[in-house]
């Protein structure tokens, strides 16, 4: 028997394959004709898509897994129905959104998403609270479905927008950038980290510390919302605050990179080769995103990059392939939940290389809209790469299926 945890990994993948599978499809539009499809609503469907039946997907089933480890009894039973529910409002959303849009079904197609994060954290939240040890990992854990409940004012405004035909250019874009923030942010980052988190404190890294760079982020992570609405009139306080928020969370990654620097020797025994490269490509992901956030505190760096749409795609993927993706398939290896073989190294490894890839020509797209210069066959080579991505997951499905551990 498939153990609970395994399962709905397995049907994570298979999310992420449909993620890849219709990020191929946006790519293919592009170049070539495809009447039949809006390319604005199937983008919509991709995006909450990869959101929820990816991400959060993902995310879920780790928390979830965690806290069976810690309770010392199987909880996935408990959790179930919000699994099924969280799945069922995903798969929901992509047939809704290519389809009409923001419309009717779609708008309650994501509401329905929201209200299972609102349960979700209330059940993770009292589930933590019962547990007898207190750890770091705890605060990570709150803050991340704190964060994801939170995003949803961001997404009803956007809602309320579409549905009374409302929309202010500058009201839209703080209502999505709100959302997107404190998704990828909140929920994503610090559920991502909340894991990191677990894995250091099994190698006996002092909890004052691992609190103290909880802190370094937890404190920053609603200031530096503004570091998505630096394009609005801010007052001079906001900025100083949005800039000491940027500050803070160069400090915390760097205080967590000394910690793993200085338990290496014990780690380095406890992942397999395969979770150390794949951890190490997103760790990368996270320094850029870090420096890049704080460079765009610059008032004159942060309106050029706000001013061209490629940039802004080129940092998303940076950070939802890059740096989330990337995790989570690095941690599914270093938790054994996937056993580390030729096949599914080879596979994640072919994913990673195209995540890489995809990332170097949208940011080559990005540089060459600020010049003003038309950088030839790009969308062919990133369409190319689509495929890359693609194959990648497919492998990845397809090999992690014969090779689950037991």
């Amino acid at each position: 028997m498939v153990p609970p945890v395994h399962r709905w990994i397995r049907i994570s993948l298979f999310n992420l394959l449909i993620v890849a599978s219709l990020g191929l499809v946006l790519r293919y539009k592009i170049l070539f004709p495809l009447p039949f499809i809006d390319q604005k609503h199937l983008l919509h469907g991709h995006s909450h898509f990869a959101f929820a039946g990816w991400i959060s997907q993902a995310i879920m089933t780790l928390v979830v897994m965690y806290l069976s480890r810690q309770a010392g009894e199987m909880m996935f039973r408990r959790y179930r129905w919000l699994f099924y529910a969280n799945l069922a409002t995903a798969y929901a959303m992509l047939i809704a959104f290519p389809i009409e849009g923001y419309g009717l079904y779609s708008i309650i197609f994501s509401t329905a998403s929201i209200f299972v994060s609102y349960a979700f954290a209330v059940y993770v939240w009292r589930d933590l609270n019962k547990l007898k040890e207190k750890t770091p990992t705890h605060l990570w854990f709150k803050a991340a479905v704190f964060f994801n409940a939170f995003s949803s004012i961001g997404a009803f405004a956007l809602a309320f927008m579409m549905v009374n035909r409302v929309v202010f250019q500058n009201a839209y874009l703080a209502a999505e950038y709100f959302y997107l923030h404190f998704q990828y942010n909140g929920w994503f980052f610090f559920g991502c980290m909340g894991l990191l988190n677990e894995v250091l404190r099994r190698v006996d890294t002092d909890p004052r510390l691992l609190t103290q760079m909880f802190w370094l982020f937890g404190a920053a992570a609603i200031p530096a919302y503004f570091l998505s609405a630096l394009w609005m009139d801010l007052p001079v306080w906001v900025y100083i605050l949005v800039v000491v928020s940027a500050i803070a969370q160069v400090l915390g990654w760097g205080k967590m990179l000394v910690q793993i620097r200085r338990k290496w020797p014990v780690l380095k025994d406890t992942l397999p080769l395969t979770a150390k490269w794949i951890m190490g490509f997103s760790a990368v992901a996270l320094s850029i995103k870090l420096l890049l956030q704080l460079g765009s505190t610059i008032p004159s760096l942060s309106d050029l990059a706000f001013g061209f749409r490629p940039i802004i795609i080129g940092y998303l993927h940076l950070v939802l392939l890059g740096m989330i993706t990337l995790f989570l398939l690095s941690y599914f290896f270093a938790g054994e939940y996937i056993k580390a073989n030729r096949k599914t190294s080879f596979a994640v490894f072919l994913f990673a290389g195209g995540v890489i890839i995809n990332e170097i020509l949208l940011m080559i797209q990005g540089v060459s809209a600020m010049s003003y210069v038309a950088v030839p066959y790009i969308n062919e080579l990133l369409f190319a790469t689509a495929f890359i991505l693609i194959s990648g997951a497919l492998l990845l499905v397809s090999t992690s299926s014969k090779y689950f551990q037991t």
